[in-house]
């Protein structure tokens, strides 16, 4: 499976997830779903991944951020249950899909009364 196609499966379980659940819940509540959902579609999921920063080759700390979810270790899901998505949120995913070198990242945010609305895709664009 492509990361196209990785993609669109992770899209189409949040979809499900929101269907059943709408919009209004915490953040921590469709995390929980979503990781359900992603597992019965038989793909791998991991979440609340600590992302460790470094510095010039030296570990500073385990403990810099999280990754709300991480799919078949490919793709960075970050889920939101805001009024509205902000800069600091694409942001964000953008300094995680960076500090993993993961080369996708969705961010959905769950607040919305169609979830198609609350999705935005995030590459990581390699620098040189």
């Amino acid at each position: 499976m492509d990361i196209n196609q990785l993609s669109s499966r992770i899209i189409r379980a949040a979809i499900n997830v929101h269907r059943e659940l709408g919009p209004g819940l915490l953040e921590s509540v469709y995390q929980a779903c979503l990781a359900i959902e992603l597992g019965e579609m038989a793909l791998a999921v991991k979440t609340e991944v600590p992302i460790p920063i470094t510095f010039r080759g030296r570990k500073i700390t385990d403990q810099g951020f999280q990754i709300d979810l991480l799919v078949e270790d490919l793709i960075v899901v970050e889920l939101k249950s805001v009024d509205q998505v902000k800069d600091v949120h694409k942001k964000q995913l953008l300094t995680y899909l960076k500090l993993t070198r993961k080369p996708l990242g969705l961010l959905i945010n769950f607040n919305e009364v169609l979830l198609k609305n609350g999705i935005t895709r995030i590459i990581n664009e390699p620098s040189g």
